[in-house]
């Protein structure tokens, strides 16, 4: 048995919070982080790799993007080997980025970490705290208001003139447009401006998509434009009272039309001998489509 004073030390309580003792795989997660940053450094040290070393904050963010994308790739197809992999991938984006930060003076990984583990037991009160909170929906209402206190403290550290937060102000900016648009909705529903059930935004959908149909005839591009997005932001609003994810339902029918299309091709390749398309009139294309279509039954 390992005497006392060779066991390793315990996180320092947050909040109040005693942690309990460290499972054994999160002590050795710990030790796997720690060898993945000291890698990292090395790649961006002066005799480092001349790829890394010439890596920047905007020259990583595609490829942070592109990471984000293939991990949702791997959990759709539940392959875990892949998954298991591509969330390496994703982390070292997190420490990459942390490396660099430390490099420049910013802030350093273990700040990143101590801020995060801070974050969830503050705003975990019913877990942490001895809070109430006996469903989902008072979970989420805890965690707004806790977010919204974060937000006023924060400005008040920064000797910011007093001035009444917003519902909508810390919903951020940088984020694709369909979630930027269900988070909107969300917040806005907190006050109750907000459909009350999905059949009203489907009729809302059939407006904006008349008036879109206007705009076309118009041919006024902007007009066009404006009304296109508040046809998407419909959408939208539909996806969230259907408890539905505009970005995995887009990318469902975008699996599925690439089973089709190429179900189009393999018919074609039957048929004549060529996978080719090209040069078909748009009755052979719907012809194909139909049959691609039928197989799938």
């Amino acid at each position: 048995m390992a005497h006392d004073s060779e066991k390793k030390p315990q996180p320092e309580p947050v909040a109040g919070y005693e942690f309990p003792v460290t499972p054994p795989q999160n002590a050795e997660a710990g030790e796997k982080l720690a060898e993945t940053a000291a890698i990292v450094a090395r790649l961006r040290a002066p005799n480092g790799c001349h790829w890394d070393r010439e890596q920047t904050f905007d020259t990583l963010k595609r490829n942070t993007l592109e990471e984000t994308y293939e991990v949702f790739d791997a959990i759709e197809r539940r392959d875990w080997p892949h998954l298991k992999e591509e969330l390496g991938d994703y982390m070292l984006q997190a420490v990459f980025y942390a490396q660099m930060a430390a490099e420049s003076g910013h802030f350093s990984l273990p700040e990143v970490l101590d801020v995060l583990n801070e974050k969830l037991v503050r705003r975990h009160p019913h877990i942490f705290a001895g809070a109430e909170a006996t469903d989902t929906n008072a979970v989420l209402r805890n965690w707004e208001i806790i977010k919204r206190q974060e937000k006023a403290a924060k400005a008040a550290e920064s000797a910011e003139e007093a001035k009444p937060v917003g519902m909508l102000e810390d919903v951020g900016r940088a984020m694709p447009a369909m979630l930027e648009a269900h988070k909107l909705g969300s917040r806005a529903a907190k006050v109750g401006f907000d459909w009350p059930e999905a059949l009203p935004v489907i009729d809302k959908l059939s407006e904006e998509l008349t008036e879109l149909r206007e705009a076309v005839v118009s041919g006024d591009q902007n007009h066009a434009e404006e009304e296109l997005g508040d046809l998407l932001f419909a959408v939208a609003s539909l996806a969230r009272h259907l408890k539905l994810d505009t970005e995995f339902a887009l990318r469902a029918a975008n699996g599925k039309f690439r089973r089709r299309f190429a179900q189009m091709e393999q018919i074609q390749a039957a048929a004549t001998g060529s996978p080719e398309l090209t040069g078909l009139d748009a009755a052979a294309l719907e012809s194909l489509w139909q049959q691609a279509k039928a197989n799938e039954k």
